[in-house]
Parts: C-alpha cells; structure tokens; sequence
C-alpha cells in the first residue's frame, strides 16, 4: 500500500524533478527549439479546430494549455503535446451524437470530453497499466491515419470551393460536392489551389520552413491586398485576445457522459498509442528510457487541462515533435516554451486573423491529409505480415465507412483477436542437432530419432494455448508411433498456468502409456515454481529435468533402449549415435523408407491374434534380437534375427503363410522386401510390430531362459520391461 501511494505521488511529482534537474545549460536550445515550435503550433492549432468544426481559438487554447502540462507531467523529453489531425477528426465524429457544430453546446462538450479523455488517460496511468498499449498493433495507427487523411481531405473540398453541403459522413459529402460542384466560387478556389501549389512546393523544395505558416501569410496578404472578403471569399475572423478562459463544463450529466463515452474512449486509446508510437521513435535516436505509465499520466493531465480551459481532446503530434528534436530541444521545457511562445503570438497577432481565409486553411489541411497517407509504410505492411496488412485494411475501411470512434474500436479489436490468435497457436517444432552438435534446430528433411522425440515449444503454456500444444504433441507421437520417449525444450515458455500444468500431466501420461516417459530442459524458474506447487514436478521426479548440455547422454545412456538404437536405427541423430557399432547384413537392405508403398503386405494385431487362434494358424517369424525376443513376443512366434534370416536360406514352407514381427515393423518390414525379392509370396508384416501387438493387449508370451543356439552379447541379457 505503501509502495503504492509514492508510486501515485511520483507521479504527479514530475514537475517538481525536471525542474530541480534542470541545466542552464541547455536554456538557449530549448528555446529556440520553442520558438521553432510554436511557428508552427500557431497554424496548426486553429486548422486541426477547423477539423473538428471548432472555433479557432479553441485549438489555439488546446495547444497552448497541452504543450505545456504535458510536457511537465509526460515521460518523453521532447514529445509535443497539443491538437492533431486524427484525434480532430475523432472528435467531431463524437459530439455529432450530442450536438450540432456552431452552437454553444458543440463547444462545451468539445471540453467534456477533453475531461473524459484525460480522465480514462489517468486512470491507466495511475493503475500502471501503460503496458497496455503494446498490444495495439501500429497496423491500427496506420490504417487509421490514412482513413482519416482520405475523410479529412474529402470534408474540406467544401470550403475549399466554398460549397453548401449538408451531411458528415464520406458517401454523403462526396456526393454533395459533386451536386453543387457548378457553384464553385472562382475567387476561392483560385486563392485555395493556390495555398495548395505554395505549401506543396515549399514542403519539396524548402521542408526545413514552416510551409503551413507561409501559406496561411501568403493567403491572408492577398485577401488583404486585394480586398477578396469583400467579393464572398470566407475568411475566419478576428481571434479573441485572451488567456484561455475556464469553461464551464456539465460534469454531472451523467446522460450525456454516457452518450460520448464510447467515442472518448477510442480517443483516449488511439491518443495514447500516438502519443507511445513517436516517443518510441524518438527515444530510440536520443537513448532516453521511457515510462509509459508516467507518458499516460501526462496526456491525461494535459487533456484534463485542455478540456477545463476551453480547448478540446488533444494527443501526441509526430510533425511538431519531430521539428522539436531537430530545433535541439534538450528538455521538457522547450515544449513548455513553446506553449508560452504560442500564447504571446496569439495575443499579439489575433486581429491579423480576421484576413485568414477558409479556403486558404482547407489548402493547407489538404496538403497535410495527404502526408498523412504513409505510402512507404502502406507498402512496408502489405509486404509484411499477412495478419498486420489485414488490421490496417479493416481500419482504413472501417474509417471511411464507420462512426469513427467504431473503427478505432475496430482495429484494436482485430489487434486483441490476433494477438490472441498468434499467442494460442503457438509453434511446437520437432527439433534434431545441427551437423556440429551445438544446436538444436527444425529440420524436417532429416530421420528422427525412432525413440526419443525432442520438441521446440514456442510460446506461453496458458489455458488459451495448450489444446493447440497438447494437439501438436499428440499428432507428433502417432506420427512417429515408436517415439515413446519425450524431450520438450522450455526456454520459450516465459508463462505457465494450471491448464498448462494439466497438459503437461496428460502428455506425461501418454507417454507413460506407451511404455515411454516425459523430460525436460531449460524450464524457467516461475515455471518451475508453478510446477512445484501443483505437485508436477513430484510426479515427474527431479530426474525429469535435466540440463540442456547432458541431456541427450543421459536420454542415451540410461533411458532408451541401445538394441533398437543399434539394429533398427539408420539416422544416428546424436553425436553420442556416432559410437555404436553399425550392423552389417551379409547382403544389402535398403532401408524401409526406400521400400515402395504396397509392395509388402500387413495384418493388424487383431487379424494375427484371430489367425492364431485358428485351425491353419500361420508361421510367425521375429526378426528382432534375442534380448528384445525374451522381453516378450507373439505366442508361437520363432526367433530369427534379421541377420541370420538375410544370411542363410530360410527354413521356411512358402505355402503356408508367414507373418513377420519386429520392435516397430521396420526390421520386419525389410525382411519382408527381401525374403518376397527371393520368391516368397505367402507372407505379410505384423503392422505396428510388437509395440502395436503390447498396446492391444495381446502380448503375454515371456522367455525367461537363454535362447538355444543364439550367439551374442544379446543371448544372457536380462529384460526391461514385461507384458
């Protein structure tokens, strides 16, 4: 509680450290840097309001009031904070629910929500939840932006022909300006191409000026010059000459909260990602360590501020912030500067205003629309990740065709639904030695081992992943049937829960039932912690989690069975495989992948069991070794080795029909292709072998004596496992 409550109090102490940290040094560059700024914060302010369908003024005092608290109260050292295009036009698509533009009304709760933003900001901030906005994909942003810089550049068709169209909507708008068209008023579309052309060629030719400012002047003189308001060219009149003033905000409606919550929260969210996104991008040149929960209580001070003092909802500006960093802003304090700059130029040049016209600011808001269409970034995407370019598609469309605040909630939706989709499907990766026997890696066009399964598991073992994981395992072991034996690699698995603890518990059991079991290696410590609380890890046994660098020799040594490792095996997957002995047939046998499909016949272990029990039962010959043989067989079954067969003329009646039996049914299966090559017919292959033959119950046959006439290591062995 404690911890808590200076947690809080740091907070909203931030002023208080970058004032006491503060160098003198570094007062000339933030104030150039402010002074750059605020040339450019002047424009921009009274042309996002216009965006919104906000007096002029009100993004001055939103610019103003914001650069300033959100840059005491914010993390970055030179994020600008104030009025931007999408966050504009998210705000007018809000209070079109509750009120009509021009009217007293529209304004005041341009505040409220300016409150209600700030308040959802602070509230995630204060509640550390600044983690949050990393699982809103920047396909969002993008998608968004360009939406937006299409709807932007649409709305503002009409001034910029000075037209009479009704309607807010993208189909609506479009199709009332190509109604009136014919009206288009020739002194105010020549005067807003032309702020077009200007702005334009200055931001190609000459980008380090403030083309904006230039274009606004430049518009503005030739009202003036040539006496255009008076011909019907709209201007925006005469700002007031005033510090921003207090509004008075209906807090307590609660009605009317209620009626714009939904689009303040897709402001507070999109403003909060904006706002993450270029603090990012301009800690990663400058080194700074960011506090995204401090970088929330910032923006919603700074909108809480705004909304109290007759601005409206504001977030992050990329364009500002990145004419910051190239001015030399050092610290916080040039934004500062710059709201105060900002403030000065507002009191001082307010009458100028009233010769600004319309058409002139929908120029320079077309030019900023279509900087606004990242095409380098679009295409960056749609070369990317199929996923992302799917988010930024449904955004952008959702934005031309939804209530916006909508298609924001839209595109953080998608990015939830893939986020969770990528994290409950996670990769589990068979995985085999590369050729130096220093790492682990997939590759498929290699054998297994026909033992002992070694898989890469990709991710978090939470209830929303492991049916996928515990589905990935199980068709591993029924694709390899004599892989009975389990290594999975946890280096991944940051996370575990308790139905990840049960499919841990279910795979060990399926294991065991095959006569097999279940390792580890490199599982993390709160995993293993999770493990040790739920009684997993007794029931594994300690033995059960072995380091990464002895766990193949252990495996091999102690664990899994060296006759199959020695007369069944070809791959010889481990460097600890290199050692044994290679087996050596008196003829050449093809390996059994090489054998083609259908030339050998099969009998399930219940087709044999019943030709057994018949009158004509058939010759059951195993193939295997005298130490496996004496672990347990068919019954009747007469041993013969796989050498020993291959190696002599086979004692055997080729009218009557023979059956054939190994560990897995690959022995047998060569033995077949070998024995047919030599003109035996009558013959097929137990499917499965011996393992298929235990699983179904039948194998109940056990030599407890040595083997007559079998020579070898194999002959005195003792078993392992009984039927």
């Amino acid at each position: 509680m404690l911890d808590s409550s200076r947690t809080l109090l740091s907070s909203f102490l931030r002023p208080v450290r970058i004032l006491r940290a503060y160098n003198l040094s570094s007062l000339r560059p933030d104030l150039v840097a402010g002074l750059t700024v605020a040339v450019i914060l002047v424009p921009q302010g009274i042309a996002y309001a216009l965006i919104a369908e906000l007096p002029p003024q009100t993004g001055l005092y939103a610019g103003i009031v914001a650069a300033i608290v959100g840059a005491l109260w914010g993390s970055s050292d030179q994020l600008q904070t104030g009025p931007s295009n999408a966050i504009s036009l998210l705000t007018l698509s809000t209070l079109l629910v509750a009120a009509a533009p021009g009217t007293p009304e529209f304004l005041v709760l341009a505040g409220l929500m300016a409150v209600m933003v700030g308040l959802f900001q602070l509230a995630m901030g204060l509640a550390r939840l600044g983690v949050l906005v990393n699982f809103v994909s920047h396909s969002v942003v993008v998608g968004f932006s360009s939406g937006a810089g299409v709807l932007i550049a649409v709305k503002q068709l009409r001034h910029l022909f000075r037209l009479e169209v009704a309607g807010h909507g993208l189909i609506e708008t479009a199709h009332g300006i190509l109604t009136y068209l014919p009206e288009t008023h020739g002194p105010t579309i020549a005067l807003g191409l032309g702020t077009i052309l200007l702005v334009a060629l200055l931001r190609r030719l000459y980008p380090k000026l403030p083309g904006p400012l230039i274009g606004m002047v430049a518009a503005a003189v030739a009202v003036g010059v040539l006496g255009l308001d008076s011909q019907g060219v709209v201007v925006i009149g005469e700002l007031p000459r005033s510090l921003p003033p207090l509004a008075r905000l209906p807090l307590l409606d609660l009605e009317l909260a209620g009626q714009m919550s939904v689009g303040a929260l897709a402001v507070a969210a999109i403003g909060l990602v904006e706002a993450t996104s270029i603090t990012r991008s301009i800690a990663s040149q400058s080194g700074q360590r960011l506090d995204s929960n401090q970088e929330f209580v910032g923006q919603g001070l700074a909108n809480v501020a705004s909304g109290f003092l007759s601005g409206y909802p504001c977030s992050g500006s990329f364009v500002r912030s990145a004419v910051n960093v190239r001015a030399g802003a050092q610290t916080p304090i040039a934004s500062v500067f710059s709201g105060l700059f900002a403030m000065l130029a507002m009191l001082a040049l307010a009458p100028l205003a009233a010769y600004v016209p319309r058409t002139g600011l929908a120029g320079v808001l077309i030019v900023i629309a279509y900087g606004m269409i990242d095409r380098q970034e679009i295409a960056r995407i749609w070369r990317g990740a199929r996923g992302d370019a799917v988010i930024m598609i449904v955004t952008f469309l959702a934005t031309l065709f939804l209530n916006l605040e909508f298609a924001v909630l839209t595109g953080i939706l998608f990015s939830f639904a893939f986020y969770i989709m990528k994290t409950s499907v996670p990769q589990v990766s068979s995985v085999l030695p590369d050729e130096r026997f220093r790492h682990f890696t997939p590759q498929p066009q290699k054998p297994q081992c026909p033992q002992l399964a070694i898989l890469d598991i990709l991710g978090d073992l939470y209830f929303g992943a492991v049916s996928h994981i515990e589905e990935a395992i199980h068709q591993q072991l029924a694709a390899n049937p004599g892989q009975r034996f389990l290594l999975l690699r946890m280096h991944s698995v940051d996370q575990c829960d308790f139905s990840g603890v049960h499919a841990l518990e279910s795979i060990a059991r399926a294991c065991r039932d095959l006569g097999g079991d279940l390792f580890m290696v490199r599982v993390h410590e709160p995993v293993l912690d999770l493990m040790r609380s739920t009684g997993l890890y007794a029931n594994l046994g300690a033995d059960h989690f072995l380091s990464e660098d002895d766990a193949i020799a252990h495996l091999f040594h102690k664990v899994v069975d060296p006759a199959i490792c020695v007369y069944e095996c070809e791959a010889r997957v481990f460097q600890e495989c290199k050692s044994l002995p290679r087996l050596t047939y008196p003829v050449e046998v093809p390996p059994h992948t090489e054998i083609p499909t259908g030339v050998v016949a099969y009998v399930s272990p219940r087709e044999l069991w019943q030709q057994l029990r018949s009158d004509s039962p058939p010759q059951v010959i195993d193939v295997r070794e005298p130490r496996e043989y004496r672990q347990g067989h068919v019954p009747e079954a007469q041993l013969k080795p796989l050498p020993t067969l291959l190696g002599e003329t086979p004692d055997l009646a080729q009218e009557h029909p023979i059956i054939l039996a190994c560990r897995s049914g690959r022995r047998s299966t060569r033995a077949a292709y070998m024995l047919q090559n030599r003109g035996f017919r009558n013959l097929a292959v137990l499917r499965g072998g011996t393992l298929a033959w235990e699983a179904a119950g039948l194998l109940d046959a056990i030599d407890e004596v040595p083997i007559r006439g079998v020579e070898g290591d194999d002959a005195g062995a003792s078993p392992q496992h009984r039927c």
